[in-house]
């Protein structure tokens, strides 16, 4: 009888997960048809499948835990592109622009929620549930974006990590409404805190990477080992009352000194991915549609504060800290959101008698509508930030830049370079074997910083700024090349090169961009995903199919890629299901 009734509990689980799932798989193709981001869809489901409309979703533990572990896994691999020496470099304006932005949305909304009619009490709540952006979410753009490891990617997770400090610590003096020993509480969470920094801060420098070495010779071991440690970390900083969270991120950074962080990230890549799904999809099962109509005013406003507002006071505080304006408003529309905290303190708040389910009910709603907007805001910051250029100048202060690093040397130049990156790469090999003066410009300061730490002739800046392309001495420059696959951008440059009729070699990503580009003016447009076949029939044509010949050209593609794995070069991957 017993085991009769596991099984029809188990099959229930597995009908509700699979129902679920084609649900998702359903309305994501509709995203994709709209050119929609997926999330918005994963999130649409939860909506569909919650109690409002079809109440698939029965389990709703089983569907709790999943989306617990997609939360788990996601930080555990942000958290090995985040070593120490990260940290120093953005730690400082990390801690300024998070904390400056909680203050200044949190003071912001209480007056706003006080002027809209709410008690102090209801007004404090929402005010600080406001203040608290969506590490989750934003972590997984910026991944799939591939701006995990840029300037503003760093920055903006240090802040967000900073806002997950504060909210822990405003969840827990919130607990301290039904814990007499709250005093207590507090000082064995901040001993217990102290000790595991201390005992993960040892393993991370002298144990984890030996023992991943050792482990590294089984890849399926290395897999375990990885699942092992970020669930061990996580779940122990959890009965330690630390966030599973925050384990499980300190978990991954633990582990970023390994030589074999990119193995690890790679593998435990999928199981993210679909773990993940089921967190949004429980997200949006969370949305309580009740009496909403009472609410209308309030919802447009704090979505129309959280949506400006806040990136509005990150980049007036980064651009008093002299960074550009470009990656404090990059950095600034990762905050244009409220995320899982806010609506797990606004629960909680409900739960005590603090505040009515319709309060709980609008905070969801402007949740759910700033996620989306916020998602938009990252997938689509270049050309939005090309759009509004001129007047964000105003947050950005006159002199050096702390971002704007460069190495120019005023000389005769023959060709400009606008991009160095995997193309560039080669290019910049060809100007020096056929001995000609160039200039690369990128907005990447990172990249900017290396190539000025090697003597290469650089210079910072935006190819879509006019302002800096009429900067320009072009008087002797022979030739422009763009690897940037931006039709827009691209159109722009060549416009500028135009005016001095300097031929120009452009980068496009789609055919129908390649022949808008020709028709611009384009010398060439270069289409990396066709050159790679045309490139191997080089070969086989040069080598006259003799097998020795093509040996000898793989051996020296090994000493190409040690040279881009020396650069930190990847091979570029597109996220099977964000898209």
């Amino acid at each position: 009888m017993l085991y009769k009734r596991g099984k029809m509990a188990l099959e229930g689980v597995f009908v509700e997960l699979s129902l679920i799932i084609l649900l998702a798989v359903f309305i994501s193709l509709v995203m994709k048809v709209l050119r929609q981001p997926l999330i918005i869809g994963y999130i649409i489901t939860g909506i569909i499948a919650g109690p409002y409309f079809l109440d698939l979703i029965r389990n709703s533990d089983t569907i709790t835990t999943f989306s617990q572990i997609g939360i788990t896994f996601l930080l555990f691999i942000v958290g090995l592109s985040l070593n120490p020496k990260v940290i120093r470099e953005v730690g400082f304006v990390s801690v300024v622009t998070g904390v400056g932005q909680v203050v200044f949305t949190s003071v912001v909304g209480y007056f706003i929620a006080i002027l809209l009619g709410f008690t102090p009490i209801v007004a404090l709540y929402i005010a600080i549930a406001l203040t608290f952006s969506s590490t989750i979410i934003i972590t997984k753009v910026l991944s799939d974006n591939g701006d995990i490891n840029t300037l503003y990617g760093k920055i903006s997770i240090g802040f967000l990590i900073v806002q997950d400090l504060i909210a822990v610590v405003v969840l827990m003096l919130l607990s301290s409404f039904s814990n007499n020993g709250f005093t207590g509480l507090m000082t064995e969470t901040l001993i217990n805190g102290l000790i595991l920094f201390a005992v993960l801060a040892f393993f991370s420098f002298l144990v984890l990477p030996r023992l991943t070495k050792f482990i590294a010779r089984s890849q399926e071991f290395l897999l375990l080992f990885s699942v092992g440690w970020c669930f061990g970390i996580a779940a122990l900083f959890f009965e330690l009352n630390f966030s599973m969270e925050m384990g499980a991120l300190l978990a991954g950074m633990a582990l970023s000194l390994s030589p074999y962080r990119y193995e690890i990230s790679s593998k435990m890549a999928p199981l993210r991915d679909f773990f993940i799904v089921l967190f949004f999809i429980w997200l949006g099962s969370q949305i309580i549609f009740a009496n909403l109509t009472a609410y209308i005013l309030p919802i447009a406003i704090f979505s129309l504060v959280i949506l400006i507002g806040n990136p509005f006071i990150v980049m007036l505080i980064m651009g008093r800290m002299r960074y550009t304006k470009r990656t404090s408003f990059f950095a600034g529309l990762t905050v244009a959101q409220i995320g899982e905290f806010s609506l797990i303190l606004m629960a909680m708040g409900a739960s005590l008698g603090h505040i009515s389910p319709e309060v709980l009910s609008f905070v969801t709603v402007v949740s759910l509508i700033t996620l989306g907007g916020s998602t938009y805001f990252v997938n689509y910051n270049d050309r939005i930030y090309h759009l509004f250029a001129r007047p964000l100048s105003i947050f950005e202060r006159k002199g050096d830049k702390k971002d704007a690093q460069k190495m120019f040397k005023k000389e005769k130049i023959d060709v400009i370079l606008f991009g160095y990156n995997r193309i560039g790469f080669n290019l910049v090999k060809a100007f020096d074997k056929e001995k000609k003066k160039y200039l690369i410009i990128d907005y990447n300061p990172a990249t900017i910083a290396d190539l000025s730490a090697r003597g290469m002739n650089c210079l910072y800046g935006d190819a879509h700024d006019p302002d800096f392309l009429k900067s320009l001495d072009l008087t002797d420059v022979k030739l422009g090349i763009s690897t940037i696959p931006d039709k827009h951008i691209n159109l722009f440059i060549m416009s500028h090169l135009r005016k001095k009729k300097i031929p120009f070699i452009s980068t496009s990503h789609s055919i129908r961009d390649s022949y808008d580009l020709y028709r611009s003016g384009a010398a060439y447009v270069i289409m990396p995903h066709f050159l790679g076949g045309k490139h191997v029939a080089h070969i086989l044509e040069k080598s006259e199919f003799d097998i020795r010949k093509i040996f000898r050209e793989g051996r020296e593609h090994i000493s190409e890629l040690n040279e881009r794995q020396l650069e930190g070069h990847t091979h570029p991957k597109k996220d099977s299901f964000w898209e």
